[in-house]
């Protein structure tokens, strides 16, 4: 039997626990039998959890002991993980455990400096700081999970569903997956590439830039064509030195720039309009279909119809106790 070691640091996220407990909990092989045996352990038997204490049977110990551990993700208010708590992390890398995070639960395994070199994973909103922290680790913050064989990194905490099943299917098979996927209600596979839906933030700009005028020239200007000559004419500089110094002030280039502007721009559209494709390509200057899909696709990780069924607006019916709409 396989055992899943779940690692739960003070103000441990409930739901980054309990996915993983849900997955492996209701796996079964074909003739019934349980292939894997789930145990949450702390460095104390009393954790807080965001909303009330749990009472944890297991130690460290387990983590020598177990096949997998995972790293559930904490809150903000979590204190620095404990010390003996990465030591055991450490320990069981050193063993060639596998060891998984949910989540923010990747600042654990990188504080732990299991992710130097390696690519890994976490919430989208986390990922700047993930890669601030931990310049050795290579942030990839648009996707569900990174899979680099011992160390694995998921996103949100239902991307960890999506990492337990994948952990499932190479543990045991696609049939033995897909039937822990019916028995938790989801897919095995998540339509979108495996990518996060991402809000896409401009890099901050230094307050008082002179780039400001253009910055908001461009917003205004999504729709219509926008070169580099354009911009650098609009702020009076020659198209290397605008080149230069938009870089040096947002750490991006002028076109990445208005690429990301344009793609929230179709995510605002996506979200809150019924216009058809072809009407947001043109509003958000993408220009044909074609372009923007593929452009939005590389952007924000999706095609442009599987971000609006999974987040436009619409009222909500009025449903009986059944959750049947009426």
């Amino acid at each position: 039997m396989h055992t899943v070691a779940i690692l739960a640091l003070d103000h441990v996220v409930p739901f980054d626990m309990a996915a993983p407990l849900e997955i492996f909990g209701r796996t079964r092989l074909p003739d019934g039998r349980r292939p894997y045996r789930t145990r949450v352990c702390a460095p104390s038997p009393q954790v807080r959890t965001e909303g009330f204490a749990l009472h944890v049977e297991w130690g460290l110990e387990a983590l020598a002991e177990a096949d997998t551990v995972i790293v559930p993700g904490c809150s903000e208010r979590a204190p620095a993980p404990h010390p003996e708590a990465l030591r055991a992390l450490r320990a069981a890398a050193a063993a060639g455990t596998r060891i998984a995070s949910v989540c923010v639960g990747a600042f654990v395994l990188a504080e732990a400096g299991l992710l130097d070199g390696l690519r890994a994973t976490t919430h989208w909103a986390a990922a700047a700081e993930l890669a601030r922290r931990y310049p050795l680790v290579d942030v990839q913050p648009d996707v569900l999970y990174v899979d680099n064989g011992q160390l694995l990194t998921s996103a949100g905490a239902a991307a960890s569903m999506d990492l337990c099943l994948h952990m499932i299917r190479r543990d045991l098979g696609s049939a033995v997956a897909a039937d822990a996927a019916r028995m938790s209600v989801m897919p095995l596979e998540r339509e979108g590439g495996q990518a996060q839906f991402i809000v896409h933030e401009h890099p901050p700009v230094p307050q008082g830039s002179t780039l400001q005028p253009v910055l908001d020239w461009i917003e205004d200007h999504l729709a219509h064509e926008i070169t580099l000559k354009a911009m650098a004419n609009r702020a009076g500089m020659s198209e290397r030195t605008f080149s230069r110094r938009f870089r040096e002030q947002t750490g991006s280039t002028p076109l990445q720039w208005v690429l990301r502007a344009r793609a929230r721009r179709a995510q605002y559209l996506l979200e809150n309009t019924d216009h058809p494709v072809e009407r947001i390509a043109h509003q958000a200057g993408f220009g044909s279909p074609t372009a923007f899909r593929e452009r939005f696709r590389r952007v924000v990780g999706t095609t442009p119809q599987s971000y609006r069924t999974a987040f436009q607006s619409r009222p909500t019916a009025p449903q009986d106790r059944g959750g049947v709409q009426t």
